[in-house]
């Protein structure tokens, strides 16, 4: 699994003209599922991200994590992550799960984000979807539960 992770004060996702979620300061989490992945990525990945210390303290270092400033998640499934440009001009998807393993994946990552104490807003799986945030930093990481 490979997760785009934006720092964000404040953001939200559309489909159709339809605000499908929305959330305050948090995380914008784009969430790409390579086919093979298993329940330990999504676990290796909550854990990870719940935990991870990207928050600044009062002396403007990153020490507090999104579950200790009270932040929430808007959590994208995003299965560009995995196209791989190296060859021609067109993305080749291959290394992307097929849509019927990579959902429900998708929604046990975010049920065990929820499980870790977050409050969690999702986009449309599968749906075209507009998402706009305003970026805090900007803080952008990627993180993997597998090692390249």
């Amino acid at each position: 699994m490979r997760v785009v992770l934006q720092r964000s004060k404040a953001a939200q996702v559309t489909v159709n003209g339809e605000t499908v979620g929305r959330i305050d300061h948090g995380l914008v989490l784009l969430v790409g599922i390579a086919d093979g992945d298993i329940e330990e990525d999504a676990r290796y990945l909550a854990d990870k991200i719940a935990g991870l210390r990207i928050f600044e303290d009062e002396q403007g270092k990153m020490n507090h994590s999104v579950l200790e400033t009270g932040g929430q998640v808007l959590s994208i499934s995003q299965f560009t992550l995995y196209g791989d440009c190296r060859k021609g001009r067109r993305p080749n998807f291959m290394a992307a799960a097929r849509p019927e393993l990579a959902e429900p994946l998708y929604e046990r990552f975010n049920d065990m984000l929820r499980e870790a104490g977050l409050h969690v807003e999702t986009g449309r799986f599968g749906a075209m979807m507009d998402v706009s945030l305003v970026n805090d930093g900007p803080v952008t990481l990627i993180v993997e539960s597998k090692q390249a």
